[in-house]
């Protein structure tokens, strides 16, 4: 389930260019713009308003998967001295993360 919505969404057929310039559009064209899904997709280039609006549905999904816990945290090997703590704190700032 949600290795396929976040495969389609880190590893889809948009570029990791297009999927940057995708994440700066939706930071600049909020719910409350007028044709958003428009603007996004002339921001990011080579896709459709539709297109766009889809590659946001999979992201939502791929977000609301992670903070229901459905995605393990990875278990980074650290090099050096212990971040143990600091990894836990991390985890649990995720967890309490929302989207918006």
């Amino acid at each position: 389930m949600a290795s396929n919505s976040m495969s389609a969404y880190g590893s889809g057929s948009w570029t990791v260019k297009q999927n940057k310039a995708f994440e700066r559009a939706l930071a600049t064209y909020d719910q409350d713009t007028p044709d958003r899904w428009y603007n996004v997709a002339r921001a990011v280039g080579g896709t459709t308003p539709d297109e766009a609006k889809r590659q946001y549905d999979i992201l939502v999904r791929d977000i609301e998967s992670i903070e229901n816990g459905h995605v393990p945290f990875p278990n980074y090997k650290t090099t050096g001295g212990s971040t143990k703590g600091r990894l836990r704190d991390e985890e649990k700032r995720m967890r309490n993360m929302k989207l918006q």
